[in-house]
């Protein structure tokens, strides 16, 4: 009888603790963006050395939001938050490993921009009297820093909190043309109401433009979920800065009525991505600088609103910046082979880049981007998830 009821109690025993291992993996596989590593990121393949510079995978989470990053490139690898169902999405398009970024053919997924971001006409501005050239990588055009912008160095990193990433990184004089050593500081931060923080800051010792930004690709459908085509996009512009072929302002801001770049109501990406419109014609798509009209929120311009049409995500942009550059995705072309194992097909994903306007050290009506020695470059951009309905 003794022997029975041992046996009885050890079969409960193993019962109970497979009980109890299922339910954990079932919460694992409803929520995937929790953990030290994530299925489909792993420390080890981002522990690496670029430039004599140690590499890594860096992780930021709340209860309800996480973020990873590298400090090659400060990248954004992935961005989990809630969908309308609770379920964790990752929104940010990004690679499993180093290697995916290092050999992409598109340099910019998820990067930290500079020193300036987007296009300076034919890699070429004068400030105080000298000329300086910039190394063309967009056709005749320097585009985000020149051919190793702020994406091919290897940023310090240093976490003072769970929530909390800092980079850092010393552009040394004449680095890509540009003059003056700047000293580039990045925080990165995760809120308990599901905001992702982005402060810039930066000092020089000789006059330098700065336009510092980020450059992650969005889906808010998640990655892999196909096009981002049926998003709902509303921005809080009434203006934008059309640009010649080679997407260059042509120092026009530019009424945006009675064009397929009104979006002061909520439009689809898609719905008017393909009309005969001279600007979309020049972009293969949305590839402009949208002029934020003043609209307040939280101390700062609110930029857009974005909706994910099968999950109901809804992503709010803040910034204290002027303007805010959307891209469509026009020239992913299916090459790079996402982490979920899905490619990086056409218009997949999205950009919006809180920014000063393209060419700035060319267009004197635009507002300035040179630091001087003494002053202190200061930007703060959020990105606010929910999962609200468009109003």
């Amino acid at each position: 009888m003794k022997k029975i009821r041992i046996c009885i109690l050890l079969v409960l025993s193993i019962g109970f603790v497979a009980c109890k291992q299922g339910t954990k993996g079932k919460e694992n596989t409803k929520d995937t963006g929790h953990g030290v590593d994530h299925p489909l990121l792993e420390t080890k393949t981002f522990d690496t050395v670029i430039n004599n510079k140690k590499v890594g995978l860096y992780w930021i989470k709340t209860d309800s939001i996480k973020a990873a990053f590298t400090n090659y490139g400060g990248r954004i690898v992935g961005l989990w938050v809630p969908d309308k169902n609770g379920n964790m999405t990752d929104v940010v398009v990004g690679f499993k490993d180093i290697a995916g970024y290092v050999h992409s053919t598109e340099p910019y997924f998820g990067a930290t921009i500079g020193r300036v971001g987007n296009r300076i006409a034919k890699g070429k501005f004068t400030l105080n009297g000298r000329k300086y050239n910039i190394p063309v990588n967009n056709g005749e055009n320097a585009l985000h820093g020149g051919k190793k912008g702020f994406q091919d160095v290897v940023w310090s990193a240093e976490q003072p909190d769970g929530q909390t990433l800092i980079l850092r990184y010393t552009s040394p004089d004449m680095e890509e043309g540009f003059p003056g050593n700047l000293k580039v500081k990045v925080t990165y931060a995760v809120t308990d109401d599901n905001r992702l923080k982005m402060k810039y800051e930066a000092t020089t010792d000789k006059p330098t433009p700065v336009n510092l930004t980020n450059h992650a690709f969005f889906n808010l459908n998640g990655e892999g979920s196909g096009t981002v085509l049926q998003h709902r996009v509303k921005f809080y512009a009434d203006t934008f800065t059309p640009v010649d072929k080679g997407l260059i302002p042509t120092g026009e801001i530019r009424a945006v009525a009675g064009t397929p770049f009104d979006f002061t109501d909520f439009h689809t990406i898609g719905e008017r991505i393909e009309a005969d419109n001279t600007q979309l014609k020049h972009g293969g798509g949305y590839d402009h600088n949208f002029v934020l009209n003043g609209t307040e929120s939280r101390g700062m311009n609110h930029a857009a609103t974005i909706i994910g049409d099968k999950t109901g995500i809804t992503m709010n942009v803040y910034t204290e910046e002027p303007g805010i550059q959307f891209y469509s995705g026009n020239f992913m072309q299916g090459k790079n082979t996402f982490k979920s194992g899905v490619k990086d097909d056409f218009r997949t994903a999205f950009a919006l880049e809180p920014q000063h306007f393209p060419d700035a050290p060319n267009q004197p009506e635009f507002p300035s981007i040179t630091v001087q020695p003494g002053e202190k470059y200061h930007t703060v951009s959020v990105y606010r998830f929910s999962t609200e309905t468009a109003k």
